[in-house]
Formats: structure tokens, C-alpha cells, sequence
């Protein structure tokens, strides 16, 4: 009876790591210090509601954007939630060279990785990233932004 116990509970623990990691995808994104943050630029404001939202990006891909060039590698997209004046979640775009290739034709965008963060530098694992790709899919021709416009008029 023991080892029956073991084994199922070996197999439920294992299979709600499974469960886990088909919402909270492992990917290159990486959380966005204080360090990196201040290298960044904030570029626009987007109000809905109670929520204020921050974008910030790199002064190197606004010029890449206002100049129609690619976004270069290593770039971060970062919208930074703000609820009740405070920090409630950041939801991350991080473009490298080849992370498109974890993905297939029908759910790849270029080579975005999309992450959901906590303030905390942890990983949202309740949030489906398939999801950002699906909809940052329709903004292809926009490098995958939906600020594309707020970009390029930035100044």
C-alpha cells in the first residue's frame, strides 16, 4: 500500500508539473532588473480603467522603428502594469536570434518570446504566453507591437 501511495503521488506531482509548464511556457525571456529598466526608454501610456500601462523599450529599436529597419536582437518590449499606484504585473517581449524557432510556423512571431511577470521577478504560472503570441500574430507587419505607432512617433 505504501509503494502504491508513492507511486501515485510521484505520478500526480509529475503530472502537475506537466500541467504547469503547458501554461507557464520556460522560454528566454528575462525579467527586467532595476538596471535594465533605467536603461530603457518610456515611450508611451496606455490608460484602460483603473489600469495605467508603461511601455518601455530601447532608445536603439525606437530609432530602428522611426528609421523602418528591423528591432534588433536582444531587445525588450515591457509594459509595466500600474494598479492603485503600484506595480502589479510586467508583461515582457524580449526578441533574440532564433527564439522563434521554439515554436511552430502557425504560432511563431518572428523571434519574440512573450513572459508574464510578478514585481516580484516571478514567473505568472497561471498565464497561457500562447496567448500573447496568437494576438501579437494579427501586428506582424508591425514588428509584432501593438505601440508600433506610438513608437515611431515617440521623440
Amino acid at each position: 500500500m505504501n509503494k502504491v501511495t508513492t507511486t501515485l503521488s510521484a505520478g500526480l506531482g509529475l503530472a502537475g508539473i506537466c500541467a504547469i509548464a503547458a501554461w507557464a511556457e520556460p522560454n528566454q525571456v528575462r525579467y527586467p532588473t532595476q538596471d535594465m529598466l533605467g536603461g530603457l526608454v518610456h515611450y508611451t501610456t496606455v490608460r484602460r480603467g483603473d489600469v495605467t500601462e508603461f511601455m518601455y523599450t530601447s532608445a536603439q529599436a525606437l530609432a530602428a522603428l522611426k528609421a523602418g529597419e528591423e528591432i534588433p536582437d536582444g531587445t525588450q518590449v515591457i509594459l509595466q502594469d500600474w494598479r492603485e499606484g503600484e506595480v502589479y504585473r510586467l508583461f515582457v517581449m524580449e526578441k533574440g536570434d532564433g527564439f522563434g524557432d521554439a515554436y511552430t510556423d502557425g504560432t511563431r512571431t518572428g523571434d519574440w518570446q512573450f513572459q508574464w511577470y510578478w514585481p516580484t521577478g516571478q514567473i505568472n504560472t497561471d498565464e497561457n504566453t500562447a496567448r500573447c503570441r496568437s494576438c501579437h500574430m494579427s501586428r506582424e507587419s508591425r514588428s509584432y507591437l501593438y505601440t508600433y505607432n506610438d513608437a515611431r512617433r515617440f521623440e
